[in-house]
């Protein structure tokens, strides 16, 4: 029988308790459906890519991180993190800031995702277009999120305003569609040679 590695198992045990800590009384159970679900949907991603496509380590951990960021998002809901109400003692803010830490997480790990399947199906011959296509990707899926959280407005008057997190902020959506690009910048900036290596690491097993 085939063991288990360590690191597999410290991912696996830190998703299933901040899973079960976020859903225990959260401040309403519709945006926690809303805001955990992708992570859900992360962790399938991740178990099938462990047996039918190994990923970076690095990316493994970033996941993780981005899923524990949409977990505690979901167990107070953006708007009434406490961690970030404390920040914004300190700094000054007029608003609680946690859903930019999102939508930034959401462009800085979806862009080394993108550009580590893209290097290693070799999509583009070109760096250059290799990068550019990432950044737009990242940015149509940042857009695509903030259609889905008009469609959820619409639909449910109910879970809009906390799912929403727009704090009657009126720049919001093009103020989180920002902090994506700014996050799917800075992760090619800082890690693409960092990926490089880990996915030459990958071709030599």
């Amino acid at each position: 029988m085939a063991r288990i590695p360590v690191a597999a198992l410290v991912w696996t045990l830190v998703f299933l308790a901040v899973l079960i800590w976020s859903g225990i009384g959260p401040r309403d159970r519709a945006t926690w459906v809303l805001e955990v679900l992708p992570a859900v949907i992360g962790l399938l991603l991740v178990a099938w890519c462990v047996v039918r496509f190994p990923l970076t380590p690095m990316l493994y951990w970033l996941i993780l991180v981005h899923a524990v960021i949409l977990m505690v998002g979901g167990h107070y809901t953006y708007a009434e993190v406490p961690l970030f109400d404390w920040f914004g003692d300190w700094f000054g803010w007029e608003r609680n800031n946690y859903d930019k830490l999102g939508h930034f997480a959401q462009g800085f790990v979806p862009a080394l995702v993108a550009r580590e399947l893209v290097i290693r199906l070799e999509v583009f011959a070109r760096s250059g277009w290799r990068a550019f296509f990432v950044v737009c990707f990242c940015l149509a899926f940042s857009a695509f999120y903030e259609l889905i959280e008009w469609w959820v407005a619409l639909a449910s008057e109910e879970a809009a305003e906390s799912f929403l997190g727009t704090q009657g902020y009126v720049w919001d959506t093009q103020s989180d569609m920002a902090w994506a690009l700014a996050g799917a910048i800075l992760a090619l900036l800082t890690l693409g040679k960092l990926q490089d290596r880990q996915i030459a690491a990958l071709g030599r097993r």
